[in-house]
C-alpha cells in the first residue's frame, strides 16, 4: 500500500493493518520528511488518544492528515505508533 499526496509518496507497505476501513502504516514506512507535529488530539471509545502530524509536501501543509495512537487502549494495541491518513491522501496498492 502507499499513501500519497501532492504526488509524494508519505508511506508504503506491505504490512498495513485495516481497521475501520483505514490503513495503518508501520512507523518504519513513514517518509518523514513530509511530517510535522500537530497539537489535535481526539478521543477513540475503544482505540484511546490520537495524536496528528500535518503532512507537508513542496511547502503545502495538509493540516491533521495523519494519525497515530501513542498508547492505544488494549483492543488496538496492534497499531500502537502505526500512521493512519484521511483529508485527501490517497491510500492505493
Amino acid at each position: 500500500m502507499k499513501a500519497i499526496w501532492n504526488d509524494q509518496i508519505l508511506a508504503q507497505s506491505d504490512q498495513t493493518i485495516m481497521v475501520e476501513g483505514n490503513h495503518y502504516f508501520p512507523p518504519d514506512a513513514i517518509n518523514k520528511d513530509y511530517f510535522d507535529g500537530s497539537r489535535l488530539h481526539t478521543i477513540c471509545p475503544w482505540k484511546g488518544q490520537a495524536s496528528y502530524f500535518d503532512v507537508v509536501v513542496d511547502g503545502q501543509v495538509n493540516a491533521d492528515a495523519a494519525w497515530y495512537y501513542p498508547a492505544p487502549k488494549p483492543a488496538a494495541a496492534e497499531i500502537a505508533d502505526y500512521v493512519a491518513f484521511w483529508r485527501g491522501v490517497v491510500v492505493v496498492p
